[in-house]
């Protein structure tokens, strides 16, 4: 890790900067845009923030900045240059630029670089582009990540780790959503080659590395399962099956399949609906993706399976509770805003943890597991708890 930076891409002078992608020009056709972008999840915040909020759920608590920050804007130069020795294109978002060749991504700022695997740095950007940016903080590593403010993003460098604070190298710049979603799509979409799934696990994809070779768009698009109620009841997100294409997962075969039989009364066939879970989960095609199978006004059910580790650092805006429904995961549990270590957290079937909303965290599955992650998402939650209006844990013991 060095402060000298790699060669800086240039954008083309020909091309509209928000025209780079045409296919990503208005994020709401995008494969993602089944959820508002102003909220991962059902519910919308306001497309707005005060500058006050803004800097009150991005200055780490009371923490005091170092190192230098920018307001970026859809007038900001966002663009790419032509494709490089290795055949991938550069990109140029702000005052951040990005590059890669066959084994790494290079990111440079004002102030500093950083140097990441190509491999990792892809599977964070396809959870970041995929959950609109999440909840709270996407860590990529512990230097590069974006926090979400639900109508703007923050992308950051060094931000949220202390010796980079401290050395002033850090640096962090806010964008319009569909502006850095647009850049962010594009760049996942060039970078990824053929054979390689960013979503897959290792056992079940190609490599990321070497000269670009095809693309995988169709795997760096798939459509997020967001219900509206509940997946399964009729006119919402459909069950999985070999007819839709999700085939039972090498590693659950043995989970049984059949359905519950639901007998509801003339009038309430809408109303009353049950599924098989843990068939349902047998059959995802991802791993470390929270799919939005059951909706309560602010309650959301988002079982996911996981497998090898955790491609980001998630650093929570609000509490997340987590149920382990089948083998083992492993957590690192961080101080969100410095990444000091708070604790090791090992989850077998059954086990029920509450991740704190001051926190960040990291999980590693030996194999295939399931977890039920239950979210808030009350837009109101990030304010009330910046500012300490609600406490960061859900309990008192």
């Amino acid at each position: 890790m060095t402060a000298t930076q790699p060669p800086q891409p240039q954008p083309d002078p020909q091309s509209d900067p928000q025209q780079s992608d045409p296919q990503q020009s208005d994020p709401q056709q995008s494969e993602f845009g089944s959820q508002p972008p102003s909220q991962p999840g059902s519910q919308a915040q306001p497309e707005t923030q005060s500058q006050s909020e803004s800097e009150s759920q991005s200055e780490s608590g009371s923490q005091a900045r170092s190192g230098s920050r920018s307001e970026g804007g859809l007038g900001s130069l966002v663009g790419g240059g032509a494709p490089n020795g290795a055949g991938y294109r550069s990109f140029v978002l702000g005052e951040f630029t990005f590059s890669r060749d066959d084994y790494f991504v290079y990111v440079g700022w004002p102030t500093g670089s950083h140097v990441a695997s190509a491999d990792a740095f892809l599977k964070a950007l396809q959870r970041d582009v995929a959950w609109e940016f999440f909840y709270g903080i996407v860590n990529f590593d512990g230097v590069i990540g974006t926090v979400n403010h639900y109508g703007t993003v923050d992308l950051f460098a060094g931000r949220y780790n202390d010796a980079w604070r401290k050395a002033e190298l850090d640096h962090l710049q806010n964008f319009p959503t569909p502006q850095i979603r647009a850049t962010f799509a594009a760049m996942l979409d060039d970078w990824t080659n053929h054979g390689f799934d960013p979503f897959a696990s290792p056992d079940e994809t190609g490599s990321a590395f070497g000269p670009k070779h095809g693309n995988n768009t169709p795997a760096v698009t798939r459509r997020r399962v967001t219900a509206t109620r509940m997946v399964g009841l009729h006119g919402d997100e459909p069950l999985r099956s070999d007819q839709t294409g999700h085939r039972v997962n090498r590693q659950f075969t043995d989970v049984a399949q059949d359905e519950p039989l639901v007998e509801a009364a003339a009038g309430f066939e809408d109303q009353v609906h049950a599924f098989n879970l843990f068939g349902y989960l047998s059959r995802s095609d991802v791993t470390w993706n929270p799919s939005v199978v059951s909706v309560c006004r602010h309650s959301l059910y988002c079982p996911t399976t996981e497998e090898y580790i955790l491609p980001i650092i998630h650093g929570n805006d609000r509490v997340e509770w987590f149920l382990q429904l089948s083998d083992t995961i492993y957590w690192d549990v961080e101080d969100r805003d410095s990444g000091a270590v708070r604790s090791k957290v090992t989850m077998h079937p059954g086990d029920v943890a509450a991740m704190p909303a001051d926190i960040r965290h990291q999980g590693y599955a030996p194999k295939r597991a399931m977890l039920l992650v239950w979210e808030n998402a009350d837009p109101d939650l990030p304010h009330l708890i910046a500012t300490g209006q609600l406490p960061t844990n859900p309990i008192d013991i």
